[in-house]
């Protein structure tokens, strides 16, 4: 079953009908996705039976970053006059209270009933670079636990000092740190490195994590890494088994915002075997995994979803001005596209 309401490009076009289809096929002018050949070891995941017990919305609160890479699809229309959420503690907790309430387990509101019976929602932190405001993070996972959503965060790693990742721990059930690669001429023609040219080093995360762990021993690590055209023909094996996170991430370059570094299908498949039958907790997402099957809030507040390969973002108006349900009702969401993301009961999103 899909949610389908006529697209909203703007907080200042009118609100969508909310009407219902079924048999949707994709994305795009043509109505057709397109599929790359399907990969062994994702088709793997796709036939787990189990359904996830957990609700993931994915909040970016932030577009700034310290960081700079050439592929980042973290960038969102907005009018000049409109601040981005973190900086408004009122905005922030209106949304909170609205997206805990209409996503509430067991609410007669949300809108997967009959699909998907949930028993806990998290709310996911992103950006851009959301420690950025390692206070402000601090504050919105604190009222978060208070309404009762787990609360995760995914960060470049680069501002996870020891003391921070201290204070966050007692709020998270997950801390996710991309990389792309553990080769520092990769990551610095990536992009991945702040102006005065510095790098995630292993050595620190494995501080941070420690760190962090000693305050919340349940803490789990996932790591993220984009596939693109610097990385492609990396082996990242041994980073990966060093650090030892629960889960690892891998995602196609996703041309939202721009093709630089794009790749192949063929490119693409050859690092997900690469990286096949060494024990690695592989999880594996390509584009037409990633359209439509993630419930997303940008850093002004409202629902988002991709459009199409080249079509940037749709967006609802904002959640504190019309309500979760109103916003919601705005936005595209596939449930068969969401629950097929979320298989396995481990969800680790």
């Amino acid at each position: 079953m899909n949610f389908r309401v006529p697209h909203v490009f703007g907080p200042l076009q009118t609100e969508g009908t909310g009407k219902f289809i079924s048999g949707r096929k994709g994305f795009g002018q043509s109505g057709v996705t397109h599929h790359p050949p399907e990969i062994p070891l994702l088709q793997a995941e796709k036939d787990r039976q189990s359904i996830s017990r957990e609700l993931v919305i994915n909040w970016h609160v932030t577009e700034a970053c310290n960081y700079a890479c050439r592929y980042c699809y973290a960038k969102w229309d907005k009018p000049e006059s409109r601040r981005e959420l973190i900086h408004d503690w009122a905005g922030t907790t209106r949304l909170l209270q609205e997206v805990s309430a209409y996503f509430a387990p067991g609410s007669a509101a949300y809108p997967f009933a009959g699909a998907m019976d949930w028993t806990s929602v998290r709310l996911n932190l992103a950006g851009g670079e959301p420690l950025l405001y390692g206070q402000q993070v601090l504050r919105i996972a604190a009222l978060a636990r208070e309404l009762g959503l787990g609360v995760s965060i995914i960060t470049n790693g680069s501002l996870l000092t020891p003391v921070l990742a201290e204070g966050l721990a007692e709020h998270l059930s997950l801390l996710g740190v991309s990389l792309d690669s553990a080769n520092r001429s990769t990551n610095r023609q990536i992009g991945r490195l702040d102006r005065r040219g510095r790098q995630v080093a292993p050595d620190t995360l494995e501080a941070s994590l420690a760190a962090a762990r000693r305050i919340n021993p349940g803490l789990r690590l996932k790591i993220n890494t984009v596939v693109n055209a610097l990385n492609s023909d990396e082996d990242m094996t041994p980073l990966i088994r060093r650090l030892a996170p629960e889960k690892w991430k891998v995602l196609r370059m996703l041309p939202i915002v721009t093709t630089d570094l794009a790749v192949s299908d063929a490119q693409f498949c050859a690092f997900v075997q690469r990286h096949s039958g060494h024990g690695l907790p592989l999880r594996v997402e390509d584009n037409a995994d990633m359209t439509e099957s993630y419930i997303m809030i940008d850093p002004l507040g409202r629902f988002f979803q991709n459009a199409d390969a080249r079509g940037g973002y749709r967006y609802s108006l904002p959640i504190p001005r019309v309500g979760a349900g109103a916003a919601f009702a705005q936005t595209e969401l596939s449930s068969s596209r969401y629950l097929a993301r979320y298989s396995s009961a481990e969800t680790v999103r």
